[in-house]
């Protein structure tokens, strides 16, 4: 592909188009899993009964990748070889990165417990504890993404997870990306196994030979992943929907065009079934952001030209032309995008109008590719308009809370005709004589 100029990027002018045209923008690849959700049925119970032997049979038939069964796991000797085979320059940027991600969770993590008295001798609280095990998704199918390790395996480690496990696919070779390897190790986990997609959550879910059962899976990958946690949700908990890419670049009439248009580039790359739209109320925006597209088209790789040009070029993204900010506000809550740049010489004049997003980056020095790779923020963000009520990974996804209270001798005295009256009224009379004089012959029997 060499005359990018003649790629027809699509372009909408929003207050053109109907209530239906205008919906048909904010759908999303994986909004329609029924082709993979039978798929992956049998791939699930095949998992499920034959295990590792699953796994290698379909790591051939998937990815092309050939190993035995005793090599579904990482030994430590692929550990230490992987920090031999890395480049120390990516050691060195692993570890920076690494190093912004602890920090930034670390900062997230609650107080072990607080209780508050909220009535005279009745107190009330929270205690938090990590959940006792977890599988991290690494995926691989467009590459390989030790960023994405970092990002699930250290909030896990931060949490206090006990068993923190990483599911990744082998690479034609057999062997697991040495970057992942590194960054696992750097993230405080020795356990990674080789398992894609759907064999991952099954694999997880089920437990194999070689891989332990666990309570909960997370990271992001493809449909098949999505499908299969979907399938598998009654087996084990996976929180967040994280499935291809989308992102919005908002751009108002101060922005350099090329500015936008770069950007619109970073999420669109990842594959086919990402979505990248520039949203902007400037029509010079948006026609010079298409008109400096193939300026950047020729400064990359063929396999990420095909990519994003055929995102931008489909009904998944383009440019829209929105009359005025309040009309691009409405659109970009409804779209919920996982990545939201926000480009303007006033950047945080927007914020507050931007409620549904789950990362939004705001100023014209804040790439996307910043936030993905070492920010610190956790670049695992729900996909799929998901943002409307979800949150990104963090730690709070490796925990969980359990109400702790207390109640004296003077605070029952209070509470305890009120309960009695409630428990009569909803027809429970367990729950009214637990509140009765009843108690108190036995509390004062001596």
């Amino acid at each position: 592909m060499n005359d990018f100029a003649r790629i027809k990027v699509s372009y909408h002018e929003l207050s053109k188009l109907d209530s239906t045209q205008r919906n048909s923008l904010l759908t999303r690849p994986e909004d329609d899993l029924s082709f993979f959700l039978e798929k992956v049925q049998p791939i699930i119970e095949e998992v499920r009964m034959k295990g590792d032997e699953a796994l290698v049979r379909y790591a051939a038939q998937f990815d092309n990748a050939h190993f035995s069964i005793d090599e579904v796991g990482a030994s430590k000797a692929e550990f230490d070889a992987a920090f031999d085979q890395l480049d120390h320059k990516m050691i060195e940027t692993l570890e920076y990165a690494a190093d912004n991600i602890r920090r930034y969770h670390q900062e997230q993590m609650p107080g072990e417990m607080w209780m508050k008295e909220v009535r005279p001798g009745m107190f009330a609280g929270e205690r938090h504890l990590p959940i006792d095990s977890a599988a991290i998704y690494s995926p691989r199918g467009k590459g390989s993404f030790p960023s994405v390790t970092l990002m699930g395996a250290i909030p896990a480690v931060v949490a206090g997870v006990a068993t923190p496990i990483i599911l990744t696919p082998a690479g034609p070779d057999g062997k697991i990306d040495p970057a992942t390897l590194v960054a696992a190790r750097l993230s405080g986990v020795e356990h990674v196994y080789k398992a894609g997609g759907a064999l991952a959550v099954a694999a997880a879910a089920f437990g194999t030979q070689s891989i332990p059962k666990c309570l909960k899976i997370e990271g992001p990958g493809s449909p098949w992943l999505v499908a299969a946690k979907r399938l598998l949700a009654d087996r084990i908990t996976s929180r967040l929907p994280a499935g291809p890419s989308d992102t919005i670049i908002f751009a108002d009439h101060t922005v350099d065009p090329r500015l936008a248009a770069m950007d619109l580039l970073i999420e669109s790359e990842h594959g086919t079934d990402s979505s990248a739209f520039l949203v902007t109320n400037s029509r010079e925006v948006a026609e010079g952001a298409i008109a400096a597209l193939p300026e950047f088209w020729r400064q990359m790789g063929e396999r990420w030209v095909e990519h994003s040009s055929a995102v931008l070029s489909g009904k998944n993204g383009g440019v829209i032309l929105t009359d005025d900010l309040q009309q691009a506000y409405d659109f970009i809550n409804d779209y919920a995008p996982e990545h939201c740049q926000v480009l303007s010489s006033e950047p945080f004049d927007h914020l507050t109008h931007i409620r549904n997003a789950a990362e939004i980056l705001l100023g014209n020095y804040s790439a996307g590719s910043i936030a993905n790779y070492v920010l610190g923020a956790n670049c695992v963000l729900p996909t799929g308009a998901h943002a409307k009520v979800h949150s990104p990974l963090g730690v709070h996804d490796f925990m969980k809370s359990g109400t702790v209270a207390h109640i004296t001798h003077s605070g029952y005295t209070e509470a305890a005709p009120i309960t009695r009256r409630f428990a009569q009224y909803e027809g429970f009379d367990g729950h009214a004589n637990a509140v009765s004089d009843l108690r108190l012959s036995i509390l004062n029997k001596k």
